[in-house]
């Protein structure tokens, strides 16, 4: 029967041999892929091909994730879902830094472009196109709620907070106050995780929605756990190598600096945001709530301890605190968040308010 089943798996997996064979590329011959003096169709052609790659085995990622969901149930299918994008973007900034010349702003820049790429892109999209179809959609208050209660000090902290202490020049943080926001990151973080999968995991969930989850066959689900794990290792593997195209195409272009954060990402929110919509416009608003803001606080919460340990390793200084429009933008998606999950309904405004705010941030970056 195995044997059987080969061709079709062969199909349906096709993208893992096209990321394992990448992988290898680059892992034997990645020096010589680039040349000494790499023209700007080549340096395209490696930025286009690893973004299309890790893309689509991010995808495959969700695919997988979404298939262990079903039969773990809410809020720990999207758990893993959020874990494993989580660690695609924390090697990708890895590499910009490694890469980059000028990587001060990195970590910064990715953090600001999730926030507005999620709260205002994927959000706004899930409720206009949801509330389009089903007029209202409703989520758990309680959940919703919980959410924000954790983003919202961990966002100020991270980005905005920097900015005004004064033991270290410039939007920087001393040693002593990085050491504890990292442990205030994880410690929070860990305290939501334990709270979202034990005592009021109802929070997560909505009456009649279906998120119990499913007992198929053991087999069936170990199968797609293994089929996760196995593109995540060339997955991670490709996102560190991203780091060169993305500072070659940014020089050669002399586009904004702050792009480089938003290639990364829009790589790592892109297959989220596909889920997410999806839920929506099933009438699942509770599982895209889940991905959209559980995508948020996994950043804040993990990737930030994480480049901060990173830059210590590495030995370069980072740039946290957000200036000028970027300062205003997060303030002004963090109060519209709170404004537009208070009631436990959403609708088509709601949506379109957030869509124009995203409009708003990427017309900034290129005209800020």
């Amino acid at each position: 029967m195995a044997i059987k089943r080969l061709p079709a798996l062969i199909r349906a997996e096709w993208v893992l041999g096209v990321g394992i064979a990448t992988a290898l590329a680059f892992l034997l011959a990645g020096d010589s892929l680039y040349g000494e003096s790499p023209s700007t169709t080549r340096q395209l052609v490696l930025f286009v091909w690893l973004f299309a790659v890790i893309l689509s085995a991010a995808l495959s990622v969700v695919r997988h994730a979404e298939h262990l969901a079903a039969h773990l149930g809410e809020p720990l299918g999207t758990l893993i879902l959020t874990l494993a994008v989580t660690a695609i973007e924390a090697a990708s900034i890895s590499a910009v830094m490694i890469h980059a010349k000028d990587s001060f702003t990195v970590v910064r820049d990715t953090l600001f472009a999730v926030i507005m790429i999620i709260m205002n892109g994927m959000v706004g999209t899930s409720l206009l196109l949801g509330a389009w179809r089903h007029r209202e959609q409703s989520y758990n208050l309680q959940g919703a709620n919980t959410y924000l209660s954790v983003i919202i000090p961990l966002a100020v902290l991270s980005l905005i907070m920097p900015n005004y202490t004064q033991t270290t020049p410039g939007p920087t943080l001393s040693l002593a106050q990085q050491v504890f926001l990292a442990l205030l990151c994880v410690g929070l973080y860990s305290l939501f995780l334990a709270m979202q999968t034990g005592r009021h995991r109802g929070y997560f969930m909505l009456d009649g929605e279906g998120d119990e989850p499913e007992h198929g066959a053991p087999s069936a689900w170990s199968a797609h756990a293994m089929l996760l794990i196995a593109y995540m290792v060339p997955v991670v593997y490709l996102a560190e190598q991203f780091g060169r195209p993305i500072d070659d195409v940014i020089a050669t272009f002399h586009a904004p600096a702050a792009l480089s954060g938003v290639v990364i990402a829009a790589l790592v929110a892109t297959p989220e945001a596909l889920g997410a919509v999806r839920s929506a416009l099933a009438n699942r608003l509770q599982r895209s709530m889940n991905i959209c803001l559980g995508s948020v606080l996994a950043t804040i919460g993990l990737t930030v301890p994480i480049m901060l340990l990173v830059s210590h390793l590495l030995g370069t200084t980072i740039y946290l605190g957000l200036e000028h429009s970027s300062f205003m933008m997060l303030i002004l998606t963090l109060m519209l968040s709170v404004v537009t999950f208070a009631s436990g309904r959403t609708n088509v405004l709601q949506g379109a308010v957030h869509m124009v705010l995203f409009v708003a941030y990427v017309l900034l970056i290129f005209q800020g």
